[in-house]
C-alpha cells in the first residue's frame, strides 16, 4: 500500500482532494527493505514507539530474530517520508535489546517489573537468548519482603514460635474489644500510637527481632519481652481510672520503656561465632603481648574474670526484681 492519503477512496470516482486530511496519520509506505534503502547504507534510522535510534545492519542481522528477518528482506517495513524506519513498539527497552544483539549480552534493568517489561519485549523481537537470559533472572532473584510479622492464632502457636526462635522475640497484644468500660479521651491515640510504634521497630530490627502480634489475648495494649524462650519482661499499656463516678480504661504510651526493653531483649541474641582463625589470631595476640598467667592473677582471677562476663548479661524480669542503684 503506498500513496499520499492513509485512507482509501470511497469509490471509483472519489477525488481524494475533497476528502478531508486524515488526523495526525503520517506519511507512511510499505515496502521491502532492500527496494528501498540499498545494503551499502552503513546505518539504518529506526523510529520506534516515538524513539530514535541509528544502529547498523550487522547488528540488526548478526542473531536470529524478527529484526534480522524485517531487514534482510524477508518481511515488509513500515518508513515514513524522512526515511525512519516504523516500528509500532515501546522504545522503553529497545536499547536493551540493541545491546543485546551487538555484544551477547547486556545488564538488566534493576527492580522485577523492569525485567518483566524487557522479557516481554524480548519476545516480541523473538531474541531467544535474551528471554532466557531474563527467565533466569526473575527465578533466581525472587523478591522476599523485607519484614514478616506472623500473627499468633492460638496459645500453642505461640510457645512453639518463642522456643523455636533463635532471636529474641516482641509480641504485642492489641485487641480493642476486651474493654468493659468507656475510654478516656486519649486512649484511642495512645493505642494507635502503640500500634506505629511496633511497626517502626519491627522495620529497625527485623533481622535482629522476631515481631509478632497478638490479637486474640485477652490484654487491651500489652507489650512482652523475650529471650531464649523465656520471658524477660512486660509492658501492660491499660489501667482503670474513675472520672465522673464511673470506671474508664485508660489507654497509655509509654515510649521510653518500650524501647528500653526491646533493647535488653537484644542482650540474649544469640551471636554468631567466630571461625577458627579469628581464634587463633586473638590467641596468638594475646600469648604474644605478655597475658598474665592465673597465678600471677591471684586466686580469684579467673572467677573474677567469669564473673565480669555474666555481669553483661544478667537480666531482671521486672523492674521490681532489680536492686537500688540498678
Amino acid at each position: 500500500m503506498s500513496g499520499a492519503s492513509c485512507l482509501p477512496p470511497y469509490g471509483p470516482q472519489a477525488d481524494c482532494t475533497s476528502l478531508p486530511p486524515p488526523l495526525a496519520c503520517p506519511m507512511t509506505k510499505t515496502c521491502s527493505y532492500r527496494g528501498t534503502v540499498g545494503l551499502g547504507n552503513k546505518y539504518v534510522r529506526l523510529n520506534v514507539g516515538g524513539n530514535l535510534f541509528y544502529t547498523t545492519l550487522q547488528v540488526l542481522n548478526k542473531r536470529n530474530s524478527m529484526l534480522k528477518a524485517m531487514f534482510s528482506g524477508q518481511k515488509e517495513v513500515f518508513t515514513d517520508k524522512q526515511g525512519w524506519i516504523l516500528i509500532d513498539r515501546s522504545g522503553k527497552h529497545f536499547g536493551s535489546i540493541l545491546c543485546y544483539l551487538r555484544d551477547g549480552t547486556v545488564t538488566l534493568p534493576k527492580g522485577r517489573q523492569a525485567v518483566q517489561e524487557l522479557l516481554a519485549e524480548a519476545k516480541y523481537y523473538f531474541v531467544q537468548g535474551l528471554v532466557e537470559l531474563c527467565q533466569n533472572n526473575l527465578q533466581g532473584n525472587k523478591e522476599h519482603p523485607l519484614c514478616v510479622i506472623p500473627v499468633i492464632t492460638s496459645r500453642k502457636e505461640e510457645e512453639r514460635l518463642i522456643q523455636c526462635s533463635a532471636k529474641p522475640v516482641v509480641k504485642l497484644v492489641y485487641n480493642r474489644s476486651n474493654n468493659k468500660y468507656s475510654y478516656t479521651s486519649n486512649s484511642d491515640d495512645n493505642l494507635l500510637k502503640n500500634i506505629e510504634l511496633f511497626d517502626r521497630l519491627s522495620l529497625s530490627f527485623n533481622g535482629r527481632v522476631l515481631f509478632m502480634k497478638d490479637v486474640i489475648g485477652d490484654e487491651i495494649c500489652c507489650w512482652s519481652f523475650y529471650g531464649q524462650g523465656r520471658k524477660l519482661a512486660e509492658v501492660c499499656c491499660t489501667s482503670i481510672v474513675y472520672a465522673t463516678e464511673k470506671k474508664q480504661t485508660k489507654v497509655e504510651f509509654p515510649e521510653a520503656r518500650i524501647y528500653e526493653e526491646t533493647l535488653n531483649a537484644l542482650l540474649y541474641e544469640t551471636m554468631p561465632l567466630p571461625d577458627n582463625s579469628l581464634l587463633e589470631a586473638t590467641c596468638r595476640r594475646y600469648n604474644n603481648c605478655g597475658s598474665h598467667s592465673e597465678e600471677e592473677e591471684g586466686p580469684g582471677g579467673a572467677e573474677l574474670r567469669e564473673r565480669v562476663r555474666r555481669i553483661h548479661v544478667k537480666r531482671y524480669s521486672t523492674y521490681d526484681e532489680r536492686p537500688l542503684g540498678h
